[in-house]
């Protein structure tokens, strides 16, 4: 039996990034992580900067970097608008892996007054400016 499906698009001010059909999709949205399936009721959220996380048809999973964006569900229809998508195989694995550590060092740092939700728009804006490199080398 072929599992349930839904329709997807990721989309930034750049580009569409995704569009196809999948199993499940998980994001973060201002309450915290989200996991949307076939049939989820219809809603409206924001989402902070991090991973989407989509399983799609015969379980190929896809990971999309996101610097925050708003998730919008429809019967049938899922769209994720995104300030700035990134796919993973696209990143610049150093410059992203540098970024990472240096949020991370300070969200494991508690002595800096910089808070978990600045380091991950550190982390995103990383990412962000990644993106532009990749477009001007184009």
């Amino acid at each position: 039996m072929a599992a349930m499906t839904v329709h997807l698009d990721v989309v930034s001010a750049e580009e569409k990034i995704f569009s196809g059909r999948v199993e499940t999709l998980q994001v973060t949205g201002s309450e915290g992580e989200l996991g949307i399936h076939p049939g989820h009721a219809p809603l409206i959220t924001a989402l902070k900067p991090g991973m989407v996380r989509l399983v799609k048809q015969h379980g190929h999973e896809e990971v999309i970097y996101i610097a925050g964006g708003v998730l919008e569900v429809q019967p049938g229809q899922v769209t994720v608008l995104a300030d700035t998508a990134v796919r993973a195989d696209d990143l610049d694995e150093q410059a992203a892996l540098d970024a990472k550590r240096r949020a991370e060092e300070h969200i494991a740092n508690p002595g800096t007054d910089l808070n978990y939700a600045e380091a991950a728009a550190e982390l995103a804006e990383a990412i962000a400016q990644l993106r532009l490199i990749q477009k001007l080398r184009k």
